[in-house]
C-alpha cells in the first residue's frame, strides 16, 4: 500500500470510530473497504484477539485489502457485496457475534479518480461504472440498449432529475446517430438539454449518479443489508452507515427509526410484549462533516452519518 494511501484519512473518521466504541477483542465489518482508511482506524484500536472482515466488491479495493491482511493476521478479506452481509459473516463463523459495522457508501476517491472506470466526467473515460468489474453490464452497455422509457424511469428515479424525460430523449436521438461510450460524450449531451448555469453542480450530475447506482443495484444492496444486519450483530453491536445522497440517506433513517420504537400495533397495550420492544437504540442525530473536514475533503461536503445499537 503507497504511502498516500496509508495517509488518506476518511470521511468522518473520528465520529465513526467514537460510535462504534471498539472493544480490543471485538470483531468488526469494514463492508465498503475502498481504500481502507476505516479498517485502518478500527485495527488501530483492535487489541491482539480483535478481528477485522473487510468486503468490497471492487478487486483493486480487494488487492489493497490482502496486503493489509498479509501483514496483519487480524482482517480477514472477502470480495463480494455487503448486501451478502448474513451468507458472509455466516461462511466466517461470525453470524451474530459482529460488535461492529461500519459502511461508507457511494464511490471511493480512487474509483472517481481513475478515468478508466468511467465514475467520473470531470476526465474523459469508458462508460464503465461498475464498482464490480466482473459485473455483466457496463453503463456503456445499459445506455446503448436500454428503451427511452426505461432510461426516463432510471434517471429520474435515481437521480432526482425532473428532466428525465428529456435527458432520455436526447441520449435516444443520439445512439441512433452513433454509440455512446465515452464519458465526456455523455455529459456533453446531458448539457445540450440543461445548459450550465454559474458555478453550480455540473448538470449531468443527477444523470451519472442515477445510471451508477442502476448499473450497481445500490439500493438494492443496501436494502438487503438492512434486511439482514440486525441478525449479524450482537446484542450491543453497532451500526454506521454514511451515505451521499438522499435516497440511501432515506433507506438507512427509516430503518433506524422504525427499529428504535415500539412496535406500533403494540404500543397501547398496558404492558409491551418483549418481542414488540425496540431493537435499535439511536446513537444519537445524524452527524455531518465540519468545515475544516470538508475544505480537506470536498466529497464529505454531503456525507451523512446515521449509527444504532442493537439492544435485543
Amino acid at each position: 500500500m503507497s504511502a498516500s494511501e496509508d495517509q488518506h484519512v476518511p470521511v468522518l473518521r473520528d465520529e465513526v470510530l467514537d460510535r462504534l466504541d471498539v472493544r480490543t477483542d471485538g470483531i468488526y465489518v469494514d463492508g465498503t473497504f475502498g481504500r481502507g482508511g476505516h479498517s485502518r482506524a478500527i485495527l488501530d484500536r483492535l487489541g491482539p484477539a480483535g478481528k477485522l472482515l473487510v468486503i468490497d466488491r471492487d478487486p483493486c479495493a480487494i488487492e489493497a485489502a490482502d496486503t493489509l491482511a498479509r501483514r496483519d493476521e487480524r482482517v480477514a478479506v472477502v470480495r463480494g457485496s455487503f448486501g451478502d452481509i448474513e451468507q458472509i459473516t455466516v461462511a466466517q463463523g461470525v453470524l451474530g457475534e459482529v460488535d461492529g459495522i461500519v459502511l461508507d457508501l457511494g464511490v471511493s476517491s480512487p474509483q472517481l479518480d481513475d478515468p478508466g472506470r468511467g465514475f467520473s466526467f470531470l476526465r474523459d473515460g469508458p462508460l464503465d461504472m461498475r464498482m464490480d468489474t466482473d459485473a455483466p453490464q457496463s453503463a456503456e452497455e445499459w445506455l446503448n440498449s436500454a428503451t427511452e422509457q426505461e432510461m426516463a424511469r432510471v434517471i429520474g428515479r435515481f437521480g432526482e432529475e425532473r428532466s428525465a424525460r428529456r435527458i432520455a430523449r436526447a441520449i435516444n436521438d443520439e445512439r441512433k446517430k452513433q454509440k455512446i461510450g465515452r464519458t465526456r460524450q455523455l455529459a456533453e449531451l446531458v448539457e445540450t438539454v440543461l445548459p450550465r448555469r454559474g458555478k453550480g453542480k455540473h448538470p449531468a450530475t443527477k444523470t451519472f449518479q442515477a445510471i451508477r447506482i442502476h448499473i450497481n443495484n445500490e439500493l438494492g444492496e443496501l436494502q438487503s443489508f438492512l434486511e439482514a444486519v440486525l441478525d449479524v450483530l450482537s446484542v450491543g453491536g453497532r451500526l454506521c452507515v454514511i451515505s451521499f445522497h438522499s435516497l440511501e440517506d432515506r433507506l438507512i433513517k427509516r430503518f433506524l427509526r422504525d427499529y428504535s420504537r415500539v412496535d406500533p400495533a403494540l404500543a397501547k397495550l398496558p404492558v409491551v410484549p418483549p418481542d414488540a420492544q425496540p431493537r435499535i437504540h439511536l446513537l444519537g442525530a445524524a452527524v455531518r462533516a465540519g468545515s475544516e473536514e470538508i475544505e480537506r475533503n470536498a466529497r464529505a461536503r454531503s456525507a451523512v452519518l446515521r449509527a444504532g445499537e442493537r439492544v435485543r
